[in-house]
C-alpha cells in the first residue's frame, strides 16, 4: 500500500486529503487561524462547576468556555495543580520532576467540587477542538506527542502499542526507555517506535522533554487564557503519526506550507524530505489527484458499494436514516451481504 498526502492550502483553510493506492481514507480542515487545535495547551480558568454533569466550565479565550469533565482529571490532577501554583508563584527553579513531591491521586469516583472551584488556574490540554455552538473538550491529563512516544508528566508507567505484538521487541523498546526516560515521567511507545534504534529514540524523547522544558518555563510568567503549547498544523501532525516507508508522496499548492513540511521532516526523517512537492499545474489540485470526485461520492445522498450495493442516506432534523439498497447486479440469494452492511451499521 502506498499512502499520499494531497493538501489543498484555500485563503480561509487548508483541506487535507489522505489517500491509500489512490482512494481516499480520510479528509481533515483546517482555519488558518485556528488557535484551538486538539494537542494544545492553556491556561485556563475555573468560571463555574456543575455538580449535576460533575463537570467544570473553563475559560481558555474562546468564546464559549471549555468543557472539563471529572473523569478527565487524570488520577494525577493533584500534582499538576500543585506544579502550577508553584510555577505562576515562582517557586520552582526547573522543569525537572526529579525532587518534585508528587500529591495523592484523585478519587476516581470524587466529585468536581472535591477537586476544583471557581477561580482556580489549572494547565488544561484541548482534547476535542470547538464545534457548532460548544466550546472545546478539555482535560488537565497533559500528554506530549512525538514522532515515536508520548511523554506523560507526573506518571512512571511505560507503555507500549497493541499493535507492536512481538513479545521480544516489546520488551527490547520498554526496557530501553525506562533507561532514557527522565524521572517523574511515564512514556507510550507508538507503533513507530517498532525496530528504531537507540539513537532515534533517545533523540525523540529528548525532543519531548525540550517541549515540557519550554511549557514549564513559559507557564511562569502566563496569564489567564495565555496558550503555553501550540501543536503542530494538521498536516504535520498526519505525517508525525502516518509516516513509514509506505508514506508515498505529498503534494501542496502553497509554498510557505511546502518549506514548513520540509523543515519538519528534515527534523523527524530527512530522508523524507523529498517527498513534499509542489504542485504547480492549472487544474487545482484536489482535481488533478481525484480527490473532489471522492469527497463528492462519499459526502453525497447515494454511496455506492461493492457488487452494485449502494446506500440512500437521508439527514433530518431528528435522525438520519440510512436505506440499504442490493442495487440491479445483486443476485437475489445473495441479498445477505445488504442485510449484513445492514446490521454492521446499526451496531
Amino acid at each position: 500500500m502506498k499512502y499520499d498526502l494531497i493538501i489543498d492550502s484555500r485563503p480561509s483553510e487548508v483541506v487535507i486529503a489522505l489517500l491509500r493506492d489512490g482512494l481516499l481514507i480520510e479528509l481533515h480542515k483546517e482555519k488558518h487561524d485556528n488557535n484551538f487545535s486538539a494537542g494544545d495547551i492553556y491556561l485556563g480558568k475555573v468560571r463555574k462547576t456543575n455538580p449535576g454533569l460533575n463537570a467544570a466550565f473553563v475559560n481558555v479565550g474562546y468564546e464559549k468556555d471549555g468543557f472539563l469533565h471529572y473523569l478527565d482529571l487524570g488520577p494525577q490532577f493533584n500534582s499538576y495543580k500543585k506544579f502550577t501554583k508553584q510555577s505562576l508563584n515562582n517557586k520552582l527553579n526547573t522543569a525537572s520532576l526529579k525532587n518534585f513531591k508528587k500529591e495523592a491521586t484523585i478519587n476516581k469516583d470524587g466529585t468536581i467540587n472535591d477537586a476544583i472551584k471557581t477561580g482556580d488556574l489549572i494547565l488544561t490540554q484541548i482534547s476535542k477542538e470547538p464545534i457548532s455552538t460548544k466550546g472545546p473538550r478539555l482535560t488537565t491529563e497533559i500528554s506530549i506527542a512525538g514522532r515515536y512516544m508520548i511523554l506523560i508528566p507526573f506518571s512512571d508507567k511505560v507503555s507500549i502499542s497493541q499493535k507492536i505484538e512481538e513479545p521480544k521487541e516489546q520488551k527490547r523498546l520498554k526496557q530501553l526507555i525506562r533507561s532514557i526516560k527522565p524521572h517523574g515521567f511515564g512514556v507510550i511507545i507508538r507503533t513507530v517506535a517498532l525496530g528504531k534504534k537507540v539513537a532515534d529514540l533517545d533523540q525523540d524523547l529528548k525532543n519531548l522533554y525540550k517541549k515540557w522544558q519550554k511549557i514549564s518555563k513559559k507557564l511562569k510568567d502566563a496569564k489567564p487564557q495565555n496558550r503555553i503549547h501550540g501543536e503542530l498544523n494538521k498536516a504535520s501532525v498526519i505525517v508525525r503519526d502516518l509516516l513509514n516507508e509506505e508514506f508515498n508522496s505529498i503534494y501542496v499548492n502553497n509554498v510557505e506550507l511546502k518549506i514548513e513540511l520540509q523543515e519538519y521532516l528534515a527534523r523527524i526523517a530527512p530522508k523524507k524530505e523529498k517527498i513534499v512537492k509542489l504542485h504547480k499545474k492549472d487544474t487545482q489540485i484536489f482535481q488533478q489527484f481525484n480527490v473532489t470526485k471522492q469527497i463528492k461520492g462519499a459526502f453525497g445522498k447515494h454511496v455506492t458499494m461493492k457488487k452494485g450495493t449502494y446506500l440512500v442516506i437521508e439527514h433530518t432534523e431528528a435522525l438520519h436514516v440510512i436505506d440499504v439498497n442490493s442495487g440491479k447486479k445483486v443476485d437475489a440469494k445473495k441479498d445477505h451481504v445488504a442485510k449484513e452492511l445492514l446490521v454492521f451499521l446499526l451496531l
